[in-house]
């Protein structure tokens, strides 16, 4: 399936190992100990970003070039750190000053604003919030013990402690959105949807990825599945997109069970939060509810066994800090499937870094 402006996954991953060619040229043109602490300041880039996109430096620059000094006073920050940030950041290719001295948007800054096309200024927030720093300060006790840090640093789960606290969370929700609406195009362009009548998509919050999946299948129909306060935001979503009355809006959770008679199930961004105990038991709830031959298709990082540079091995750690969760490879999903009831039958890759796991109900 094609889709404008996603390139095939074939030629995404011949940009990816051009790009890990080109780092490891730049790596090797410094001595060893430049290079590594090259790579170490990366957090104080990853800060920085962080700042500009709390104080919305991007979202007042897209109206128009401006002195610090007026974009100071409308982010509310000093003008000369300020500037200093700025400066930082350009540095790293964020953001450009014009020859009057004036600041303005270049493509990576035009991704912090956060009416951008595809934001990531919230996933920026919530990696640059304190609370997530601090989990993140303990990963060495994760690593030691293998156990999540959250619910010894919080005296709760992680998703209890996020819950009830309403800033954090809605930084959380904002950066969750927006990396789900970098995902979709790529999904949508690497499956064929057409081939199933009835689309079940258990946790899908709003009903983004569904909507997207209807509107590449129009014979479908689909269903959707997520906790009662979730799915209440659903039938705007889904009329904005115009697949409303083609969705069937079910409640409830899928520790529990699952929506009944669905030709295929789609769980995005669900089985990583879990440890294999936990997701062996929402797949065993989606193999009961589907039946024998029902299709499985899990959207999720898959860990390739190449040695590059690949998100899913930094989002692994990010499950292992806060759920004692994990990123898995091709053959730990295999194995978890056949496990819960179903038979891997391929993985199908996308122009992003999430992977298409297919099961069939055995």
């Amino acid at each position: 399936m094609n889709s404008p402006g996603v390139p095939p996954a074939k030629v995404a991953r011949l940009a990816e190992r051009v790009r890990h060619v080109l780092s490891r040229l730049h790596q090797r043109s410094a001595p060893p100990p430049a290079a590594m602490l090259e790579v170490i300041l990366g957090a104080w880039v990853s800060q920085a970003v962080a700042v500009a996109a709390e104080l919305r430096v991007a979202d007042e620059l897209a109206h128009g070039p401006l002195a610090i000094e007026e974009l100071a006073r409308r982010v509310g920050a000093d003008p000369d750190a300020l500037g200093r940030l700025l400066r930082a950041l350009i540095g790293e290719g964020i953001f450009t000053q014009r020859r009057d001295g004036r600041y303005a948007l270049n493509a990576l800054a035009e991704t912090l604003r956060r009416d951008a096309p595809v934001s990531v200024a919230g996933m920026a927030r919530f990696v640059g919030s304190p609370e997530h720093r601090e989990h993140w300060s303990h990963l060495i006790d994760a690593v030691r013990t293998g156990d999540a840090v959250v619910p010894a640093l919080r005296g709760k789960p992680a998703f209890e402690y996020l819950h009830g606290e309403s800033t954090l969370s809605e930084i959380f929700n904002d950066a969750m959105t927006s990396m789900s609406e970098l995902a979709i195009a790529p999904v949508v362009a690497a499956y064929d949807f057409t081939a199933y009548p009835t689309i079940v998509d258990v946790g899908g919050g709003h009903g983004r990825l569904l909507a997207a999946i209807l509107g590449a299948a129009p014979a479908a129909r689909g269903v959707l599945y997520d906790l009662p306060p979730v799915v209440a935001g659903a039938p705007a979503l889904l009329a904005e997109h115009g697949v409303v009355d083609r969705v069937r809006i079910e409640s409830g959770s899928f520790f529990d069970s699952a929506p009944p008679g669905g030709d295929l199930y789609v769980l995005k961004s669900i089985i990583h939060d879990w440890p294999d105990e936990q997701a062996a038991q929402i797949l065993g709830n989606v193999r009961a509810a589907g039946g024998t031959g029902a299709t499985l298709v899990l959207v999720e990082p898959v860990i390739p066994l190449h040695r590059r540079a690949f998100p899913g091995k930094w989002t692994d750690l990010e499950m292992l800090v806060n759920l004692a969760a994990r990123e898995r490879t091709a053959d730990e999903y295999a194995t978890l499937l056949q496990r819960a009831g179903f038979r891997m039958t391929r993985v199908v890759p996308t122009a992003s870094p999430l992977s298409l796991v297919e099961g069939k109900a055995i």
